[in-house]
């Protein structure tokens, strides 16, 4: 495998982690990193560097910015909406409050044809915007190369030094031609394109080899895509120095305790499974604040996986499937919290194991299922629907209660059979039924009810982190409303939430 890369550097905008796809999606390695530590950036000779956009003014106090040796490395660099303000500020160019902000799609155009990051694109297209600074004056030796109706410089460049900035977002679907410009910019880093799927795991077990040796190792195995193909990159690198855990937190799908159980059973690993449903039942109780119902679920978590390392016996590592959604939501660098996963912003300060291994936290949900098929494991499970490690203790909103998670069960299980009777379930992301706080009046048999409202969410996604809702035929969600509502006790009204990602997230709490 090339160890050729691309580095992002996060500045805290929302968006980064899809710049680190669009890279990856032209067959070159790309990581995140933070954008202050620069003997790290020094240190990983990276072929070229973005510079992410940021909810920040380069005039601010707090402002974070490259240091100017970043533009001397001879390497491309190219910065994107605060990163190309950034690169004008630090480089002698200005920057100041707009006269009208940019939101939302706007018609940018190429002035330069000349330039090699706009080369094969439109004259004219649509991009993404989202400031409200603009650069005002280009840095010594840079020209303009496009612009908008209210941002005069769209785009700029310092060719001879391989410098080049944006204002809008290549990285959103929004942005028409924003493939092709990552694409121009990978050849303008002289990388090979040769970073594959299985290049990373043949590189990754050989790195977990070197890294754990004749340690133990404890696995997190929650029996879904990302815990399973974590195990299946540790059972490759230690063999039986792995023992993976399977705990029932009471808050799964229906009768999913029993399907793991008999699917990873079958494999020749240590496997031991661990009821806890009552113990985390027990801590949730009275807790109705999404972010202490994660941090509790979190903790949990690790203090069950702690007690059973302790009767296997000493135990080195704790392996856990996190993937990097998971990492960005909880904030990564500079980015905002958006919730704590439990593997991640979600842990305890204190955990009794030498080291937590990650191997998939810098890979999204379908690199993972690549991966996964690298590794041999069979497509039902590689395919297998997400499913969050709260479970359904986030897709409860307020007080989780076994009352509750009975409802939950067997309204999500109502929904999943009809989903796959219609034949549905293989072009969706991920589908499932939450319930909603809300209690409301209802009729049923002639009386008065005053019982739940159930919400059905069904999403299409690439990457996991942005999604769009999908459009559920109406006799199907009509089918699965009045089954719910006639076989699942304490529930009287059926809701379909049509929201996408951003603004919402695909889960509810």
């Amino acid at each position: 495998m090339s160890k050729e890369m691309i580095l992002v550097l996060d500045f805290g905008g929302q968006y980064n982690q899809l710049i680190a796809r669009r890279v990856r999606e032209n067959n070159v390695y790309c990581e995140v990193h933070n954008a202050a530590d620069f003997d790290k950036v020094r240190e990983m000779k990276p072929s070229g560097i973005i510079l992410t956009g940021g909810p920040q003014s380069v005039y601010a106090d707090n402002a974070s910015l490259p240091p100017a040796e970043i533009f001397d490395m001879g390497v491309p660099v190219l910065g994107i909406c605060y990163g190309a303000q950034a690169m004008a500020h630090v480089l002698g160019g200005s920057v100041q409050s707009a006269d009208v902000s940019e939101y939302g799609k706007t018609e940018v155009e190429v002035i330069d044809t000349t330039s090699k990051l706009f080369a094969g694109v439109e004259r004219k297209s649509v991009t993404w915007m989202s400031h409200t600074d603009r650069i005002v004056n280009v840095p010594e030796k840079f020209k303009v190369t496009a612009s908008s109706h209210d941002c005069p410089v769209a785009a700029m460049e310092n060719e001879s030094k391989k410098l080049y900035a944006v204002q809008f977002h290549p990285e959103v679907v929004h942005t028409a031609e924003g493939m092709k410009i990552f694409s121009n910019f990978v050849d303008i880093c002289g990388v090979s394109r040769d970073w594959k799927m299985s290049s990373f795991v043949t590189d990754t077990i050989a790195k977990l080899k070197e890294k754990i040796g004749d340690g133990k190792v404890l696995c997190a195995l929650s029996g879904g895509v990302d815990s399973s193909v974590a195990a299946a990159l540790l059972s490759k690198a230690v063999g039986k120095n792995l023992t993976c855990v399977f705990v029932d937190h009471g808050l799964l799908r229906k009768n999913e305790a029993k399907e793991v159980a008999d699917v990873f059973g079958k494999f020749d690993l240590n496997f031991v499974a661990v009821d806890a449903g009552e113990r985390f039942l027990s801590k949730l109780r009275g807790v109705t604040e999404p972010e202490r119902k994660r941090k509790i679920i979190g903790e949990e978590f690790i203090r069950v996986f702690e007690e059973e390392s302790k009767k296997i016996g000493a135990v080195d590592y704790l392996v856990q499937g996190t993937i990097y959604p998971d990492v960005i939501e909880s904030g990564l660098g500079k980015s905002a919290v958006i919730k704590s996963h439990h593997n991640v912003g979600g842990l305890p300060d204190f955990v009794d194991f030498k080291e937590i291994v990650e191997p998939l936290r810098l890979l999204f949900k379908d690199e993972v299922r690549q991966a996964g098929r690298e590794l041999g494991l069979p497509e039902n499970l590689v395919s297998r629907q997400p499913f969050p490690g709260p479970g359904l203790g986030i897709r409860i909103i307020g007080e989780v209660t076994a009352d509750k998670v009975k409802i939950v069960q067997d309204a999500d299980a109502i929904y999943r059979e009809e989903i796959a009777r219609a034949g549905l379930d293989k072009n969706l992301s991920q589908y499932f039924a939450a319930l909603t706080n809300m209690r409301s009046v209802g009729v049923m048999g002639d009386g008065r009810t005053y019982d739940f409202a159930i919400a059905l969410r069904a999403v299409l996604t690439s990457d996991f982190m942005t999604a769009e809702a999908a459009q559920i035929p109406w006799d199907v969600l009509t089918l699965v409303a009045n089954r719910i509502v006639n076989e699942v006790k304490g529930v009287n009204r059926v809701m379909y939430d049509c929201t996408s990602k951003p603004p919402a997230t695909i889960e509810f709490e």
